[in-house]
């Protein structure tokens, strides 16, 4: 499809990756752009249609799809990241992870699937991460999260294909946003990575790897465990 002249929903649009997703769909031609959060008055950008919208809360969801009726371009970007391990990390906040980043982009999607039938079918890019593909020990609860909403991101290409949907999803590494402060390692600009993924979007191509990070990672899938985790295996 083609940004120009699209009318695009844009969650969690108050900061970071979905900022840079609200100002770039404008730069490039769409007609109406819906920015979501939360905490609406924190969206900063003029030129935007603002909506209150918590993705984990399925009447703030209805409400939001009511109210952008015209919509013909999902952005779901809307996510939480704790920092918890699995087995020893508080019970509720793992939960809050994939009631947000796994329930709460359902709930979007099942939404707003009427609305872009409605209006020609039109595309949904979800927002992933190169830790859908690999766990790290201090952030696995969001690995898991991330890996749902990849297997999600599958499942629902195949069941939105016959009304002429596009799904997409976009998985970059390490990006310099709120997310990532406090972390020591190289890290992406956002404006590339949204960059990357409105190009892919207007290819139709339906998973974009951002970075050589996550080329390499997705490509790594099919070696045995140990290549990614060579710190399980047990010494000779």
């Amino acid at each position: 499809m083609k940004i120009n002249g699209s009318i695009a929903l844009v969650t969690g649009a108050n900061r970071g990756i979905g900022r840079h997703f609200a100002q770039q769909l404008l730069q490039r031609g769409a007609t109406k752009v819906y920015a979501t959060a939360r905490t609406p008055q924190l969206v900063d950008l003029p030129g935007l249609e603002v909506l209150r919208l918590d993705i984990t809360d399925p009447e703030s969801v209805a409400e939001a799809a009511g109210a952008a009726s015209d919509v013909t371009l999902l952005i779901n970007n809307a996510g939480v990241s704790t920092r918890q391990n699995l087995v020893t990390g508080d019970p509720e906040k793992i939960r809050l992870e994939m009631e947000t980043n796994y329930f709460g982009t359902l709930n979007v999607v099942r939404a707003f699937a009427p609305v872009l039938a409605a209006n020609g079918g039109g595309a949904v890019l979800n927002v992933l991460s190169a830790m859908s593909w690999l766990s790290y020990d201090g952030a696995n609860a969001y690995s898991a999260s991330k890996a749902a909403a990849w297997s999600l991101t599958n499942g629902i290409r195949l069941e939105l294909a016959g009304q002429g949907t596009t799904v997409t999803g976009l998985h970059m590494a390490s990006t310099d946003t709120d997310m990532m402060a406090g972390w020591d390692v190289e890290k992406n600009d956002p404006a590339d990575v949204v960059r990357a993924a409105l190009d892919g979007i207007e290819a139709g191509r339906l998973e974009i790897l951002a970075d050589d990070d996550s080329v390499q990672l997705k490509a790594a899938l099919s070696a045995d465990p140990s290549a990614l985790y060579p710190q399980t295996v047990p010494a000779a």
